[in-house]
């Protein structure tokens, strides 16, 4: 299918600036100001008065759901494919959480092809809170190697829930994520969920001092619960990834201070989406559970350019080209010719009023242009 948007604005040559986009099957053919295409069956639209964007990668999302803690009653339910679409999310990479027994990489993985089957770029992490770490064949290196759209493991570190992993075995961990990667002929990296602990990234530290280990295996997350450590992990050369928050106000703050502590270029956001959020009091209790919703990247996108004056087109290169670069994908995040056909069209209050999935428009004019299944469930 060939499809020609016209009359957008596109930020290309250190500008916004009127453009036409042209898309031939799954990829971005031609963006240019002015483009005259005529071929049997092809789409024109009219985008006038919208911006265009890349399709945001969302790098944390519980697809599956997550949580568990304070009761199975508590389990928040999986992703419904509408949710990224309305939210502008067009790549996701599903992960466990804190449970490892009810829900299973097997499930994960299956709930990625589900999302492909459905338009979306999907991929996952083997593992979970837990070490050692659940998979899907008995072994992470064997799930990294066979197993196509597995590109890490998961585990948690500095947390209460987590399995207090040594440092020795950690960077066991890290050794096998690492010869996996090289064995694939891609990236693969140990994902680390970082709680509010004491040790903070210290075990990192020790082992990228003690180890020939590279910095680039090792990808923290929810780093604003350590913004110091996350500094200097990042002055260090390795990616930093900071959750967004349900406020969006709260979260642009905490997203900006990302941004003027660490070199911006290594700073990523993701949303935690579908995974619980327990309120722990001070004796590890829990007094209360919400969940992540993937509408908090956009909101916080929007927040960061209207109250904070973030430029647009800086407010989502952590969600675009930085995580595209993150996660060793060369063809997302960039509206060029040969990147897939990933793109939003945002109204001049930045709401998402279409997007395009691998150069198929799920939604336009801010409808689905698709009938999501079981969504009367």
């Amino acid at each position: 299918m060939i499809q020609l948007i016209k009359h957008v604005k596109v930020y290309r040559e250190t500008a916004w600036r009127d453009s036409d986009i042209l898309l031939a099957g799954q990829k971005i053919e031609a963006v240019d100001g002015r483009i005259e295409a005529s071929a049997p069956g092809l789409v024109t639209v009219d985008g006038r008065g919208m911006f265009a964007v890349p399709g945001y990668l969302d790098r944390h999302v519980h697809i599956t759901g997550g949580g568990g803690e304070g009761g199975m009653s508590n389990q928040v339910p999986p992703l419904r494919i509408s949710a990224p679409v309305r939210g502008g999310v067009t790549t996701v990479v599903g992960v466990l959480g804190t449970d490892g027994l009810t829900r299973s990489v097997e499930s994960l993985a299956a709930k990625a092809m589900a999302l492909e089957e459905e338009g979306l770029t999907a991929f996952f992490l083997t593992g979970a809170y837990s070490y050692p770490p659940v998979s899907l064949t008995g072994n992470v290196k064997k799930d990294i190697v066979m197993l196509q759209n597995c590109i890490g493991v998961k585990i948690a570190v500095s947390d209460h829930r987590s399995s207090c992993v040594t440092t020795a075995e950690l960077a066991r961990l890290a050794a096998d994520v690492w010869q996996a990667g090289i064995l694939k002929g891609r990236s693969a990296f140990v994902h680390l969920h970082v709680g509010k602990g004491k040790a903070g990234l210290g075990q990192l530290f020790e082992i990228l001092e003690q180890s020939d280990l590279p910095v680039s295996v090792f990808h923290p997350t929810h780093l604003g619960n350590q913004p110091e450590d996350a500094a200097r992990f990042a002055q260090m050369g390795g990616w930093v990834d900071f959750t967004t928050l349900q406020d969006p106000d709260e979260s642009a703050e905490q997203m900006v201070d990302a941004l003027e502590r660490c070199p911006p270029e290594l700073v990523t956001f993701s949303t935690d989406s579908n995974g619980s959020m327990p309120i722990w009091n001070e004796r590890k209790e829990m007094a209360g559970v919400g969940a992540g919703r993937i509408s908090s990247l956009h909101q916080t996108i929007c927040a960061m350019v209207k109250s904070k004056g973030v430029p647009l087109e800086q407010a989502i290169r952590p969600c675009t080209s930085n995580a595209a670069r993150a996660l060793k994908l060369p063809g997302k995040g960039r509206l060029e010719p040969g990147c897939d056909g990933d793109l939003l069209l945002l109204d001049d209050k930045l709401e998402i009023r279409s997007v395009y999935a691998m150069g198929r428009q799920l939604m336009w004019d801010g409808k689905l242009t698709f009938a999501p299944k079981f969504e009367y469930l």
